[in-house]
């Protein structure tokens, strides 16, 4: 599919559709299902969550625009570019502040701001384009007292200390895009829910499994902080090495 807004000239006939009545994939949201759902979660004494769509903010903009007009979009200061992240935020504003209303006691964004090596788009952009749109849904969260979760695939580690900033609680990087000794610098500023490295599960040895596992702990825990760690495991990853997670995490 192409991006519907791959043309300047198709924003001004642009309409946004309501976050409100219908999903990401044109469905009618029930809220007075969601809102069972979240009575449901803290009679269970378990976190009352809600969600936005996996690329929430910076990938929608590249799906709206396509990603290759987008990079341009960035690197020639396209002033009509304001008006579409405007957009966007507002449509996030609106989700964010609905799940607040019905009682989400925190809320996931999945947002994949890295490449395998680094940033897509400078830092420096990213703080010009992004980052304000980032405090502005985050700090809503924050101010009711709502907990931020961040997943992020790819290579994010100058930007960490802005998220944090932001007001990200927790934070899932992908490993083998950020190192452990590079994320060891935020232990105790942020709680950090690994995304152990998949990539090894299928090929390694289960004492190299549980070798890359102890490092995780050794390296990232904190009680300041927290360390949580996340192990999915596809069709083709061994038995034995599925063992071996399971073994080593408990």
């Amino acid at each position: 599919a192409e991006a519907p807004l791959r043309n300047w000239e198709d924003l001004k006939n642009y309409s946004v559709p309501d976050p409100l009545l219908f999903d990401w994939f044109g469905e009618k949201i029930d809220w007075k299902e969601r809102r069972k759902g979240l009575e449901n979660s803290k009679k269970q004494g378990d976190l009352a969550s809600g969600s936005l769509v996996h690329g929430f903010m910076y990938m929608w903009l590249y799906y709206l625009r396509g990603f290759n007009n987008f990079m341009l979009d960035i690197g020639s200061r396209e002033p009509k570019l304001n008006h579409l992240i405007e957009m966007v935020l507002d449509y996030n504003l609106k989700l964010v502040n609905k799940w607040i209303e019905i009682g989400a006691e925190a809320i996931y964004f999945g947002d994949d701001l890295g490449t395998q090596k680094s940033l897509p788009i400078s830092p420096a952009d990213w703080r010009k384009y992004l980052k304000p749109c980032y405090r502005k849904i985050f700090g809503v969260c924050r101010d009711a007292g709502v907990y931020v979760y961040l997943h992020s695939d790819g290579h994010i580690l100058e930007i960490i200390d802005d998220l944090i900033e932001c007001g990200v609680n927790i934070i899932n990087p992908q490993i083998r895009a950020n190192g452990f000794e590079e994320l060891a610098k935020f232990k105790g500023k942020i709680c950090i829910h690994l995304d152990l490295d998949r990539q090894l599960f299928p090929f390694a040895r289960p004492e190299e499994i549980k070798s890359h596992i102890q490092e995780a702990v050794n390296k990232l825990n904190s009680q300041e902080g927290g360390l949580m760690l996340h192990a999915e495991c596809e069709p083709d990853v061994p038995l034995e090495n599925i063992e071996a997670i399971c073994q080593v995490l408990e």
